[in-house]
């Protein structure tokens, strides 16, 4: 039996933005409804909203509230139930030497070149190619969820500390594990994004979790078409999540 969270017994406030361009159908214009608890953000809170369709940015947790639109649909991968296909088997054997090493957040000089190399080669021009090391802390470090990062270390020799390959950035909700962010190294044809999700989805099997939750797809958005790539999954479509396959 899942667990739900529920926003019943808590009272909260939200706020719309004013719009702004959209970062992912170009053309359109956005605005999103904050959650503002009036004190602090708690793991119960916070898996409550994200079962709702919310997801976070550092401290800022928001959804889409856009005036004439609602491409973002928020998409959860139920882990007991996937299989994987033949590509992202073809993933797990590429890159099941990786070492992942769980910590709690935290700055370090080489996840944050790692960060920039990553933004420089993948989304150049987006402005997070940009970020300096406080915007970095802020949205990756910073948070009042229980979070973790997982380092992923490719080791050249049994005793060496490994070549760090990709950080994530990981929520532990009540009902799953919210993939909040990763960065990778950006070389061709080694699918790290894909392993991570896969990774994601077998420790939520290991916690006893029932959900990995991957943020927003948009289908007119190339960037985003990987995560119906997770079979089963399910799409929150007027606040009740429906199965696609």
């Amino acid at each position: 039996m899942t667990h739900q969270p529920d926003l019943s017994s808590i009272t909260i406030q939200f706020y719309a933005t004013a719009a702004y361009n959209c970062s992912y159908i170009q053309g359109h214009i956005a605005r999103s409804q904050v959650a503002d608890p009036g004190n602090q953000m708690n793991n119960r809170l916070y898996s409550a909203l994200v079962c709702q369709g919310f997801r976070r940015s550092g401290g800022f947790v928001y959804r889409p509230l856009c005036d004439h639109c609602q491409a973002c649909k928020s998409i959860r991968v139920p882990v007991q139930e996937f299989e994987p296909n033949r590509s992202q088997r073809r993933a797990l054997k590429q890159n099941n030497l990786l070492e992942a090493l769980i910590c709690k957040p935290h700055f370090s000089d080489a996840h944050y070149l790692l960060y920039q190399r990553y933004q420089k080669a993948k989304h150049t021009g987006g402005g997070m190619d940009q970020d300096n090391v406080d915007q970095y802390v802020e949205f990756l470090v910073n948070t009042e969820v229980n979070t973790y990062m997982v380092e992923f270390r490719e080791h050249q020799t049994e005793n060496d500390e490994g070549v760090l390959r990709m950080v994530s950035i990981i929520d532990q909700l009540e009902d799953g594990l919210s993939a909040v962010y990763t960065f990778y190294d950006p070389q061709e044809g080694q699918s790290y994004g894909t392993y991570n999700v896969l990774w994601q989805i077998q420790q939520a099997k290991v916690l006893g979790l029932p959900y990995v939750y991957l943020g927003y797809w948009i289908e007119a958005c190339s960037k985003m078409s990987y995560k119906t790539r997770f079979q089963p999954c399910e799409l929150l479509v007027q606040d009740k999540w429906q199965r696609v396959i």
